[in-house]
């Protein structure tokens, strides 16, 4: 009985990725995993599932409600898939790392899954790619987190982009001073995430607080832009919290700076995001043309205290399929998907064919043979149909052999003996453009 399509369907929120697909997705983690060890950084690798109550000690309360939970027949206590990878890092840091020296320079890259909406169309599975930076508490660490994300985005071939940044005390110090209570600061959290300058303005004729705090609150919307916000910003509050916070801030854009990214950054003093996570610069990278950020990060000094180890720290994380979706024209992570070589063999003795595959792939070439026996034309048309370059004619005698450019179907005749020289591929490009 065969099953109907229904009974064989994924769930909804979940994918397969196909070759083609695979090998962006293993494109983009490899340069990224590059990136994070030129700078120090070590790779961890965190299970899938984690008890539920131990997960939960490092999740915010949105985070908590976006998880997977199961029962453990085994203990009785509940599973959970973990919807974020930066908690576990904070578990494995207090306990496993506990005695080793600070600061702990630790990457990873793996799969998160998120309860979500089905109507929203989203997907329930995350591919993230970050890096944790934990016993440090300058701002020489935040700025080592931004200007790492930005060589990480530039060796992906990434060219319009920005960093947004932003400084979570410099909100928590005007929504302190506002002396407002809870129902109006979570209006003003939203009013202000949407720049939404008549709704501040409701907000506070229905809620009187001070001329000088309705004045920072009243800017927040408009506090974003280039890196002169910062001079504004400072003209408009008076707290000593967000004061301090524009300090720090200034401090983390004098080392990028130093590190020749600044023409990446832009400044969003009215970021709300991470306000019960972060605890000073966060950011986010934004692609041009798309409009999900493809990295967020910041600082967060109490998370890992919740697991009893009392560390500062600061980090970012890869979303890897929206990457994949703001690189989707990219000639490089296309080129990813192509296989060099694909053998095509007139004779019935199989050792040669064999011999000349294995020399290639110690070569570094990738290179399949055709073991079904079939005509040339359907060899080619396979080999077009894997997105495989070249496919190699191996005949009787050492001239009787040929490179067909998938393609294009142009081919060079050439001797056997050339396939065990360097730069192989490059001698058939250099043959047919000069033939």
């Amino acid at each position: 009985m065969r099953l109907s399509a229904h009974d064989i369907s994924l769930p909804r929120g979940v994918s397969d990725f196909l070759p083609d697909a695979a090998a962006k997705i293993g494109y983009i983690e490899s340069c990224l995993q590059r990136v994070f060890e030129l700078w120090g950084f070590r790779r961890i690798i965190t299970p899938k599932l984690e008890y539920e109550d131990v997960l939960a000690i490092g999740m915010g309360e949105e985070l908590k409600g976006k998880t997977y939970r199961f029962d453990d027949r085994q203990t009785g206590r509940l599973l959970a898939f973990t919807p974020d990878i930066t908690p576990q890092v904070a578990r494995i840091v207090a306990t496993r790392l506990a005695e080793w020296p600070l600061p702990h320079r630790v990457c990873y890259s793996g799969r998160v899954l998120r309860q979500t909406e089905i109507q929203t169309g989203r997907s329930r599975e995350t591919f993230q790619s970050g890096v944790e930076l934990i016993g440090l508490d300058s701002p020489e660490a935040d700025a080592e987190m931004i200007a790492m994300a930005i060589e990480a985005m530039q060796g992906l071939g990434l060219e319009n982009f920005k960093i947004d940044l932003g400084q979570v005390e410099f909100c928590q110090g005007v929504i302190q001073a506002s002396g407002l209570g809870e129902a109006a600061l979570q209006d003003l959290r939203g009013a202000v995430s949407r720049k939404d300058t008549s709704a501040v303005a409701a907000l506070l004729a229905a809620n009187p607080v001070t001329p000088e705090s309705a004045a920072e609150i009243s800017a927040l919307p408009r506090l974003f832009g280039g890196l002169e916000i910062i001079d504004e910003a400072e003209r408009v509050v008076s707290n000593p919290r967000s004061l301090a916070a524009l300090k720090n801030l200034r401090q983390v854009l004098e080392i990028l700076d130093i590190h020749g990214v600044s023409d990446h950054l832009t400044i969003d003093l009215g970021e709300t995001r991470g306000l019960d996570y972060h605890s000073g610069i966060t950011f986010e990278g934004f692609v041009s043309g798309f409009g999900e950020p493809v990295c967020s990060g910041g600082r967060y000094d109490k998370l890992t205290a919740r697991y009893g180890f009392d560390a500062p720290a600061t980090g970012f994380t890869f979303n890897v399929l929206n990457l994949l979706q703001a690189l989707e024209h990219s000639p490089e992570l296309e080129a990813t998907t192509a296989r060099d070589f694909l053998l095509f063999n007139t004779r019935d003795d199989k050792r040669e064919v064999l011999e000349i595959a294995a020399l290639l792939r110690s070569r570094g070439y990738t290179t399949a043979r055709d073991i079904i026996r079939r005509d040339y034309d359907k060899s080619l048309e396979y080999a077009k149909r894997m997105n495989i370059r070249y496919m190699l004619v191996i005949g009787e005698d050492s001239r009787d052999c040929c490179a067909v450019r998938v393609s294009d179907g142009t081919a060079v005749t050439f001797d056997k003996s050339l396939i065990a020289q360097p730069g192989f591929i490059k001698f058939i490009e250099e043959s047919r453009e000069t033939s």
